[in-house]
Order: C-alpha cells, then structure tokens, then sequence
C-alpha cells in the first residue's frame, strides 16, 4: 500500500466549482481508498491504495468527478514520497511561504518549452524548474502574478499550483498513516 496526495485544479476558488470536502473524502473512499483525508477547501486529500502509477489514479479520480458532482477537473497525484521530494528540492529559499508556490504539472517539465518563456515578462517573479513541478516565487502576491497565466498559455499542459504552506502542510499530512 502507498500513501498519495491528490490535488485537484481549480475548485472552491472564487466561489466557482465547489467541491465540499466531506463529498470529496466520500468519493476517494468510493474508490476504495483507505485513510482519506482533506485539507482545507482547496481540492487537496491524501488517502492509502495499492501501489499503482500516479496517472492511473489521477484518470480514475477525474472520472468519479465527472460522474458524481458533474464537473472536469484536472488531478495531478503524487506519492508521499514524491512530495516530500518537492519539499526537499526547493531551488531557493523560502522568504515568504505566503509567496512561494508549486505548480504540479503531471508529467516531467517540458525545459524545451519553458526555454522559449520570456523571463523578462514576468520579472521579479521568479520560476525554477524542478522534476514535474515549477517552483514559483511572488514578491508582490499570487493574485496579481503575471507568471501563472504565461505558464498557462505555454506550457500547453495543466497544472495545478499550491503555495508553499498548503505544500509542506499536504506533505505532513501524506506521511501520516
């Protein structure tokens, strides 16, 4: 059995596409996974199943969305493993954890891509590669970031960003049985 983190993209935010975390827990536990647990109203669970790719649950949690509250959502699954690794690679100190973030992406990150991304257009935003995450930083906040937008536009992959408070916290959370 392995411990994963489940982050879905997109919910409870601004008050569209609600996902209650009670009906959350009940859907991964439908699934047939053990020891689900929520964290805040964000779209973040951890829970216990058999050792299986990432990708499989994160197609098979999309689908009982879908089905149960009628909605696509983008999931990118991790192992507790896997997030404590992105906890551990951060490429650069945590000055302000209000300020630091991850974008899961869920499969390697595309440098190729990201090599084309003009830095200048988002400076003093900052962005280092890691494995399958971007590490972001926001000086003046996320919610007037320039650089979640460009990475939308041109990473032609979804992604699913979580600050860096809601990171450490998740990996804790993971590690727990």
């Amino acid at each position: 059995m392995t411990r994963y983190a489940a982050l879905l993209r997109g919910v409870n935010v601004g008050g569209h596409r609600k996902v209650r975390m009670a009906d959350l827990r009940a859907l991964l536990s439908g699934l047939g996974y053990d020891a689900v647990a929520t964290l805040l109203q964000s779209g973040n669970a951890v829970f216990t199943a058999p050792d299986q790719p990432e990708e499989r649950l994160a197609t098979a949690i999309e689908e009982r969305v879908a089905a149960e509250l009628g909605m696509r959502v983008t999931v990118v699954v991790r192992t507790a493993e896997a997030l404590a690794r992105v906890v551990e690679d951060l490429p650069f100190p945590v000055r302000d954890p209000a300020r630091c973030a991850v974008a899961f992406l869920p499969g390697p990150v595309d440098r190729e891509r990201l090599a084309g991304l003009d830095r200048a257009a988002f400076a003093p935003e900052e962005l280092a590669e890691g494995r399958r995450e971007l590490y972001l930083y926001f000086p003046n906040g996320q919610a007037r970031a320039a650089l979640p937008s460009l990475l939308d536009r041109h990473l032609a992959v979804p992604f699913t960003i979580r600050n860096w408070n809601t990171t450490t916290r998740l990996r804790l959370l993971a590690e727990e049985v």
